[in-house]
């Protein structure tokens, strides 16, 4: 099938992480946001005002829903994994023969879920990234450089060069199953635990925490063996890279403005997937169960 040229994109979920795309992307191709009111507003009045490692404010399209999706439009979907299919139902409609899909979420199973609610023919490509964002405020978004990884598709080389061309550092992978799960493995380290203590990512990395990190890792390596998948992570590698990193995380954002979480797309899908195999995921099935009863609580 001839590779689609992309003219224009949408982000679908223009949180932080949407955002921050959004705002780059558009240097090249007619972008539009659609998020919520408050933040869609800002970006109307003001531009959209981006702080840390990148240090602008952007003029980018914003509004807070689909109205239309002409043909060759690239949808980045960023909405919180949990959300994704009922987006996709409000605009499935609108979708073209030629409409690109990449799925930029956390967790696994994300893709599958697009696929299935999609009529088939429509091209969805798994995307990574190491990216961090934080979401000040409506309008402004505080960042951390990082690298998007593709899957292969057919239409991921031109996406790749585009990002590229952008400032956002990009490449395709052969095996992004195994690169997904490479992530799912420090998302399940990272998120639970920061949201828990509501701290940044690097103040996990502590001398009384570290049963609980490698266990975690441990966890995710018996059960990713079972599905087939030999992933190269080491605990104590882990440890070194988030050591670095000073944000906080998705997770631990979610839990302070007492929003829903993606606790079921990464730790809660290794106690799903280790209950399939026969493998017991304690550690993993403690920090779920410690989110979801915050998440009641916080209602």
């Amino acid at each position: 099938m001839k590779t689609v040229t992309i003219e224009r994109i949408i982000v679908l979920g223009a949180g932080a992480i949407g955002s921050i795309y959004g705002a780059l992307v558009s240097a090249k191709k007619d972008t539009t946001l659609v998020g919520r009111k408050a933040h869609v507003e800002a970006i109307r009045t003001r531009g959209l005002r981006v702080t840390g490692e990148i240090n602008q404010t952007f003029k980018v399209k914003a509004d807070t829903e689909i109205r239309d999706v002409p043909p060759s439009t690239l949808l980045l979907l960023t909405t919180k994994a949990q959300d994704s299919v009922h987006a996709l139902r409000q605009v499935k409609p609108l979708l073209k023969k030629d409409t690109v899909i990449l799925v930029l979420q956390n967790g696994l199973g994300n893709e599958e879920a697009v696929r299935e609610t999609l009529r088939s023919g429509i091209e969805v490509i798994r995307g990574l990234t190491t990216i961090a964002a934080e979401f000040l405020k409506p309008g402004e978004i505080k960042v951390w450089k990082g690298e998007t990884i593709l899957g292969k598709s057919r239409t991921s080389d031109e996406i790749c060069a585009l990002f590229n061309s952008c400032g956002l550092k990009t490449r395709v992978s052969e095996n992004i199953r195994a690169e997904a799960w490479n992530k799912l493995v420090l998302n399940c380290v990272v998120n639970p635990l920061t949201a828990l203590f509501r701290v940044p990512d690097c103040e996990i990395v502590s001398e009384p925490l570290r049963w609980v990190r490698h266990s975690i890792v441990q966890e995710c390596i018996k059960v990713a063996e079972a599905e087939g998948v030999n992933i190269n992570v080491d605990a104590d590698e882990i440890d070194r890279k988030i050591r670095r990193y000073t944000n906080l995380s998705s997770m631990c954002q979610d839990i302070i403005k007492k929003k829903k979480t993606e606790i079921d797309f990464l730790n809660g899908k290794i106690v799903e997937l280790g209950l399939k195999h026969g493998i017991l995921t304690p550690v993993n099935q403690t920090l779920t169960c410690l989110i979801k009863f915050l998440e009641e609580r916080l209602g």
